[in-house]
Formats: C-alpha cells, sequence, structure tokens
C-alpha cells in the first residue's frame, strides 16, 4: 500500500495585526507547510515574508465552516493552538495524520467559534514567568516545527550558512505573491464579483482594491 503524504496547513481568522501573516507565511516555508487559508478578510501586509509567499499556495474562504469542509474533505484534522483544560503539550507531538493549524486572536486567543471546529489543541509549554503568551508567528513557528519533526519531513539542503531557497515556481505578476490554478483564478474572480454585491470589501472599502491579496495574484 502507498504511504499517504502527510501534509500541514495554516489556517489564519481573526488576526489583530495583519503583518503578521507575513512573517507567519516566512514561518510557513521554513517548516513545510503546502497551503495558507485566510478566513474573512483576504487582505495582507507581506511584510517580513521576504518572499517566501512565493513558495506558498493560498486559499480564501469566507466562513470557517467553509475552510472546515474543505479541510475535512482532505482528511486533515484541525489543531487549535490554545491552553484549554484538554490541550496537550505540542512536545508530545499528539499528531495521527495531515494536520490543519488554527491560531487565535494575538490579544484574546480562539474565540468559542474558532475553538468548535477544532478536533484537538495543543499548547506550548512555558518555563519562564515573564510572560502570559507568546507572539502568534512565534507560537505558529513551534508549533509548524514540532509537526514537521514528527512527520519526518526531509531537511533542507544547506549552502554556507543558510539553507537554500529555490527558485520561483512560476512567474509572479507581483512581488510576493503565489499563484493558484487557473481554474482557481477563475473562481476567485467570481466570488469577487459575489463579494461586491453582497457588501464583502477589504478596508479600504472596495471590493476590489490592490490590497486584496487573491485579487493581485493575477492579470487578466
Amino acid at each position: 500500500m502507498e504511504k499517504k503524504v502527510i501534509e500541514s496547513t495554516v489556517v489564519v481568522h481573526n488576526i489583530a495585526k495583519r503583518h503578521n501573516v507575513g512573517t507567519m507565511a516566512r514561518s510557513a516555508t521554513a517548516f513545510g507547510v503546502s497551503e495558507l487559508i485566510l478566513v474573512g478578510r483576504r487582505d495582507f501586509n507581506a511584510f517580513g515574508s521576504h518572499g517566501s509567499t512565493s513558495h506558498l499556495r493560498f486559499r480564501h474562504f469566507h466562513s470557517l465552516n467553509d475552510a472546515r469542509v474543505y479541510l475535512k474533505d482532505k482528511d486533515f484534522d484541525i489543531c487549535g493552538v490554545e491552553i484549554t483544560h484538554d490541550s496537550l503539550p505540542v512536545t508530545q507531538h499528539p499528531f495521527t495524520k495531515s494536520t490543519a493549524f488554527l491560531l487565535g486572536n494575538e490579544g484574546t486567543g480562539l474565540s468559542a467559534k474558532e475553538c468548535e471546529i477544532c478536533d484537538f489543541f495543543v499548547y506550548i509549554p512555558q518555563y519562564g514567568c515573564g510572560t502570559a503568551s507568546l507572539n502568534v508567528t512565534v507560537a505558529a513557528s513551534i508549533v509548524l516545527h514540532h509537526f514537521g519533526v514528527w512527520a519526518g519531513f526531509s531537511e533542507r539542503t544547506r549552502e554556507g550558512n543558510k539553507f537554500v531557497v529555490a527558485d520561483k515556481p512560476v512567474k509572479q505578476v507581483r512581488r510576493n505573491y503565489c499563484a493558484e490554478t487557473k481554474e482557481s483564478v477563475i473562481e476567485e474572480r467570481k466570488v469577487r464579483r459575489e463579494n461586491a454585491l453582497n457588501g464583502f470589501f477589504d478596508e479600504n472599502g472596495t471590493a476590489d482594491a490592490p490590497s486584496n491579496m487573491l485579487d493581485t495574484l493575477f492579470s487578466d
């Protein structure tokens, strides 16, 4: 029987500081994440990504339930990174298959609605007394590294004192964005038109502003 490929995904929802998404994308590419899913708002600040978004797939959903259905169709577990009464230390590597990691808001953590779609929870043990929690991008890095160790991802080749960066997979229309398939482009454009009709805008108040990431991936 052919061994099933193990993958990891990050789900971004309700992140207060949009520049954290760019930094998270950098960590995601470093630790073998296959896809970054944006739920709700599509726009984000690529600051801190250092061009890593060119090596990462992006996908957008309007609701957490839509994202959950997509992930379950792919047979992913959904893991909330949060301290709860039944969360397990990430150091125990309590993973069994491909996993999507949902991280909470920097200030309030995971909401009740976010917790509802999670299959289990992990937390990051702390050993010092100076802070109650970690920055969301730091937490993501630690959790994704542990998953990569558990999954047995192959270590990237090193050259000198750094890891070798792959060539960009496709020609990019705009810097720091990653292309998807032609079919997904058509679907996203259809969704964008529906968004405009339904009043779903980016923070600038327009349905097709440059800050809308998935709209800037491609040109006609």
